[in-house]
């Protein structure tokens, strides 16, 4: 009974969220976005705390950056450039980068508690925070979308082909620091643009963005 009447305060919560952000208007909605975009980056921090425990072959074994998933969507390098993007494509850049985690979070979740770190349940519930930081952030994203129109809700496809991390101590350390290192430069991205977004829909100088 007690976990059904907390489930019921829930819905109600999301609920009256979204009613709340169809309400009101887009530059709030902008500003919203950009706030909640914030804690994206910050939350994905907690993963440097794996270093410490990487053998030293396991630093050179670390894959680039060009090898994240995503690395294959074409996106604003700086903010100077994506001062140059149009809004509709920096939202549906945004959206595509969030969207294409969806898996990547969920295996990283199923692998955290069993992670050879003597800290797997602080980041086990690490990962599930970002899950659903990223599960508010992509619903508020919808909203947005809606009041912009049609032409802004495209979304990029991004596969993820990993299915685990690998047998050994050493390749799931690796593999799940190098997932999260992308995390963390993809949440860079989302949160750039989205703060050139709210700039423009308050009309900021873009040197203050």
């Amino acid at each position: 009974m007690a976990r059904r009447s907390q489930g019921t305060k829930l819905h109600l919560a999301v609920l009256c969220l979204v009613v709340s952000c169809h309400a009101i208007g887009l530059s709030d909605l902008m500003e919203r976005a950009s706030q909640r975009s914030d804690q994206l980056p910050v939350l994905g921090m907690f993963s440097f705390s794996l270093d410490s425990h990487f053998p030293p072959m396991g630093r050179v074994m670390m894959p680039r950056p060009s090898m994240c998933h995503t690395s294959s969507l074409q996106t604003p390098k700086d903010k100077e450039q994506a001062l140059r993007v149009s809004e509709n494509e920096l939202i549906s850049l945004a959206r595509s980068l969030l969207l294409a985690w969806n898996d990547p979070l969920l295996l990283l979740s199923s692998e955290a508690p069993t992670l050879p770190h003597p800290s797997n349940g602080d980041i086990s519930s690490k990962i599930r925070e970002l899950q659903d930081y990223s599960k508010s952030l992509g619903d508020g994203l919808d909203i947005l979308v809606n009041k912009m129109g049609p032409s802004s809700q495209y979304i990029s496809s991004i596969p993820f082909k990993g299915g685990d991390l690998g047998n050994d101590k050493t390749s799931r350390l690796i593999n799940f620091h190098f997932l999260m290192s992308c995390f963390r430069r993809d949440s860079h991205k989302i949160d750039s643009f989205l703060k050139v977004l709210r700039c423009r829909a308050t009309k900021m100088r873009p040197e203050t963005c």
